[in-house]
């Protein structure tokens, strides 16, 4: 390459990072905060529509693989590396910038994605699940966090219809792709659902190459250790906890291996606090941020929803597969008065919130729907119930939802120093995927140790109705536990044999919405202690100029007086807000 082309190469680059840089006051204009989301919404499209495919071709690929009672290794082993990993990503975001850490986000989770194509048994896709949970780790919590630097809290929820537009587009064509690409049985000589993951690799490259060009943001790098440590540690911590949710049913509660995991889990949480205490500001997770009412509130309410909420929406696309016979692209179809009901809570809220400046209402009401949701579809949910009768339910669930996606973030965001911004943003998603996983685990193993039960209990029912069937009955193997390795030969029984499979399957999801109602009333006691702060002005970058041109009065040493600035922080600015769009002034972008 000529000194010449590289010059011009170097000068375009430079000429895209200045147009996509704020004004000395650290405010951008509206078409540059556009530009930004732009990159970022192709990037949490990827994220999201992998999410959706993959939950409603799962059963598919399961069945396919012979490991249905094994699938919740796929599932946990994706949400531990990406619970884990998170936190990295705010820490070390906010030490180096968000571009680099961003990129290699979609670049792990497009690798990721390719093995997963690659993958012969249940256990190589959980391994590869794992890796793309790496990446998938910084996707969304890192948007979230981009989005905190650049759009004031008070302005935010005038761009979350960007967000949510993306989310529900996603939530929609995801079921669908998945199940197309699943109820074939090979597509150009490879198997259907292998193209659910290589799908990904082209919508990667595109993001990668959109968030290169678009995101440039200033950045003032600070020297600190890396909290290696606690990392470790909390992989000891996480990972046997895990394992004993999923395996727990097999080797028994209280057996030599479930107390092994019980006691390494403890001994990692021991060291996680002692490591989190010696490392102080540089920690993966200050501790002190848990002085802070608002970070610790939506910290254990976010953890609590995950849980709850993975259940519910884990087990609903199951159900329509297996109970009422419907086919994955049919399952992901009639899950969309759910994502109707998302994207109407969260662009109401939004817009409620911009308006009043008030969100500890909307977590609190999100939940109370959630919970009526979850009740009355575990009443409901049965081997004959008509889509139609839990189709009122199911929007009534996303609506719980949506109303909780926005605002507990904006509170953390609001309520901590704009230093801390990755980290705060990500503790939160951590906590929340650190729940999630929990629950997967947890509810996956109640289900699965409750099936046999349930199916059996129904099948003795009709064979003392009808006793011609016992032989029948008996050749199935039903009631044992090898008979959850492959459940598509339900749809393929007559109607008399294969209603009692119908009835034990709608009785065991119908205890695990009830579990999953009371883990969620939790969250209502827990998020009525959320504190209602001013919303700011100032976006963190904004805020971050502001501290270093002399306007922080605190020393940043003393964790008391941090403290006081991030809630100092979260004040009204004395300057009035801006009239138009974010960010509109009279001169040029630099």
């Amino acid at each position: 390459m000529s000194q010449s082309t590289r010059t011009t190469a170097a000068v375009r680059r430079d000429a895209r990072a200045a147009a996509a840089a704020p004004d000395a006051g650290g405010s951008f204009t509206h078409r540059q905060i556009v530009t930004i989301l732009a990159g970022l919404m192709v990037a949490m499209f990827l994220a999201a529509l992998d999410q959706t495919v993959v939950a409603t071709a799962i059963r598919t690929i399961a069945d396919d693989l012979q490991g249905y009672d094994l699938q919740a290794w796929a599932t946990t082993a994706f949400l531990i590396t990406s619970t884990i990993s998170t936190p990295l990503y705010g820490k070390l975001s906010d030490i180096y910038g968000r571009r680099p850490f961003y990129l290699f986000a979609i670049l792990v989770f497009v690798v990721g994605s390719a093995l997963c194509g690659l993958a012969d048994s249940m256990y190589q896709l959980a391994a590869y699940r794992a890796v793309q949970g790496i990446g998938a780790g910084g996707l969304m919590s890192l948007a979230l966090a981009i989005i905190g630097d650049i759009v004031p809290p008070r302005q935010r929820s005038r761009y979350q219809g960007y967000f949510m537009a993306v989310f529900g587009t996603s939530s929609v064509l995801g079921p669908v792709i998945g199940g197309f690409f699943a109820g074939h049985d090979s597509i150009l000589g490879v198997d259907g659902w292998r193209w659910i993951f290589w799908i990904n690799v082209p919508l990667g490259v595109l993001a990668f190459a959109a968030v290169w060009r678009v995101l440039h943001l200033p950045h003032e790098r600070r020297e600190h250790r890396i909290d290696w440590p606690g990392a470790l540690a909390l992989i000891a911590f996480l990972v046997p906890l895990l394992v004993v949710a999923e395996q727990g049913r097999t080797w028994g509660w209280a057996s030599s291996g479930a107390l092994t995991c019980y006691v390494i889990g403890a001994i990692g949480f021991v060291l996680f606090v002692l490591a989190e205490r010696a490392y102080r500001d540089d920690a993966l997770l200050p501790l002190r941020l848990f002085r802070n009412r608002s970070f610790a509130v939506s910290g254990i309410g976010s953890a609590v929803m995950g849980a709850g909420m993975f259940g519910g929406l884990l087990l609903l696309p199951q159900y329509l597969q297996i109970v009422q016979g419907s086919s994955a692209t049919v399952a992901g179809l009639q899950m969309i008065p759910l994502v109707g009901g998302i994207m109407v809570g969260a662009l109401s809220s939004g817009i409620a919130i911009s308006k009043t400046g008030r969100y500890k209402v909307f977590p609190l009401v999100g939940i109370a729907l959630m919970v009526v949701a979850l009740l009355s579809l575990s009443f409901l949910v049965g081997a004959d119930t008509s889509i139609l009768v839990l189709m009122p339910f199911m929007v009534l669930l996303g609506l719980g939802l949506g109303f909780n996606f926005q605002p507990v973030i904006l509170a953390v965001q609001n309520a901590v120093s704009p230093r801390e911004m990755g980290v705060a943003t990500s503790s939160v998603t951590f906590f929340r995927q650190m729940g999630g996983t929990i629950g997967t685990a947890a509810f996956l193993s109640i289900l699965f140790t409750r099936l046999p039960q349930d199916i059996g209990d129904a099948v003795q029912e009709t064979v003392r109705a009808n006793p011609e069937l016992a032989p029948q009955f008996q050749q199935l193997g039903a009631g044992s536990g090898d008979i959850l390795d492959d459940t598509s030969f339900i749809q393929e029984l007559p109607a008399a044999l294969a209603e009692p499979f119908k009835v034990g399957f709608s009785n065991s999801i119908d205890l695990v919405f009830l579990i999953a109602a009371g883990v969620v009333a939790i969250g209502f006691f827990v998020f009525l202690f959320l504190p209602e702060l001013a919303l700011s002005d100032k976006s963190g970058i904004q805020a971050r100029q502001g501290a270093a041109a002399g306007t922080a009065t605190s020393d940043p040493d003393d964790p008391a007086e941090e403290a006081t600035e991030a809630v100092g922080a979260a004040a009204p600015t004395s300057v009035p807000p801006p009239v138009g769009q974010p960010g509109d002034r009279p001169d040029a972008p630099r």
